[in-house]
């Protein structure tokens, strides 16, 4: 470099504050890399670990703060893309089922199907929709790409169904005969049963965020059962501060970040607070009047409590259970068993002794629509639903 080009070089270190004098000059190499033996680091691996330790089998769990965290708004896997967007409504005192178009809130079909249609439920694949009929002991499939239903399928009891989390076991909640038939969910051959002798009324559950366990209610009992999903036995029972045995625990919601499960109690006229862990109950929050049904906001954020008897709609924080608002419904009503629409937009509840469905704005709990049905429309379900599996029920998908 010429003497020019080094002064102006200094004059540039200079004015930058910038210690030249411990640079190499330019005229000099470079000193080599030092070598070293250490191996490179492999490429990051792409498939999904589970944060935490669950259910061999079972989807890995993505956020332990949010086990809905893969269910959130328009969250629709592709095959579920590809099915009719319908809203199938089971009713219990007409025994059949009738379909709704969500986008002109129509019914455009009726389908015979059965006694005492309890609920719609989504299979663990989310490939068929099952309305269980407890009083003729069987389920009726529907095709949810068509809207269209198939054959009649035996099972014993099913008042309400449920999937274990590893996709196993089709759990039918026999209600009147005290116990839970477990079947294979693809050949409805049975592989077992659990007696519950003392939860009576059992209908309603939900799982732990690790899938190893299940929370039934015992309607008529005021209490609940504890299962052990591998093992499928009864590994305690807990009881209710206060036992209502006529129409006590309801539906139950596991809280996002598995810290508690949401009991919903129609004699309480509130919800009760289980510990994570199943073994306690911590508090109860009163709701409304006939509190029933629960559901998780699209974002987790907010739990819709139905009050059945009164009306209303309260909406608690999910993480919390503080209560946030209570929507009433112009007239009032029986909001009883539902669920939120894909997007997150809208909450469809059956009206169960008003022979309607009301689709609510879960934006401010305003009235939509009400839509004129059968007689005592029960657990409908909106589909499709976003998540990887489902759990059963009208639609628990995480």
């Amino acid at each position: 470099m010429p003497k020019s080009g080094r002064a102006l070089l200094a004059l540039a270190c200079a004015a930058a504050l910038t210690a030249c004098s411990s640079a190499p000059a330019a005229e000099e190499p470079k000193p080599a890399p030092t070598t070293t033996t250490t191996k490179p680091t492999p490429a990051t691996t792409t498939t999904p670990r589970s944060l935490v330790d669950g259910l061999t089998g079972m989807p890995p769990v993505s956020d332990p703060h949010d086990v809905y965290a893969d269910a959130g708004a328009n969250m629709v896997q592709d095959n579920v893309k590809q099915d009719r967007p319908l809203v199938y409504v089971p009713h219990s005192g007409s025994g059949d089922v009738w379909v709704i178009d969500p986008t002109t809130f129509q019914v455009i079909a009726k389908y015979p199907a059965g006694r005492e249609l309890q609920h719609v439920v989504p299979s663990y694949d989310m490939k068929t929709l099952y309305a269980t009929d407890d009083m003729g002991d069987h389920l009726l499939p529907f095709d949810p790409r068509t809207g269209l239903p198939g054959k009649q399928i035996p099972v014993t009891d099913p008042y309400n169904m449920y999937f274990t989390p590893d996709g196993k076991f089709a759990i039918s909640v026999a209600e009147r005969l005290r116990k839970l038939v477990w079947y294979d969910p693809q050949t409805w051959q049975q592989k077992g049963e659990t007696a519950v002798p003392d939860c009576a009324g059992i209908d309603h559950a939900d799982f732990s965020p690790d899938g190893r366990i299940a929370v039934f209610t015992c309607e008529f009992a005021g209490r609940v059962a504890v299962i052990d999903i591998a093992s499928h036995k009864l590994l305690r029972m807990i009881d209710m501060p206060q036992r209502h045995t006529v129409m006590g625990p309801q539906d139950i919601k596991l809280a996002p970040d598995g810290s508690v499960y949401y009991i919903a109690d129609s004699d309480g006229n509130g919800v009760w607070v289980l510990d994570g862990a199943a073994t306690k109950v911590l508090r109860f929050i009163p709701t409304g009047g006939g509190a029933h049904g629960l559901y998780i906001s699209r974002d987790a954020k907010q739990l819709y409590v139905t009050n059945r008897h009164e009306g209303s709609v309260s909406v608690l924080d999910a993480y919390t259970g503080a209560v946030q608002a209570k929507w009433q419904i112009p007239g009032g009503g029986s909001p009883d068993m539902g669920n939120v629409t894909a997007d997150g937009t809208q909450l469809w509840l059956s009206g169960r002794y008003n022979g309607v469905v009301y689709v609510l704005s879960t934006k401010d709990g305003s009235l939509l629509k009400k839509i004129p049905v059968g007689n005592q429309p029960h657990g409908l379900c909106v589909w499709p639903q976003p998540g990887r599996y489902s759990l059963g029920h009208t639609g628990i998908t995480r």
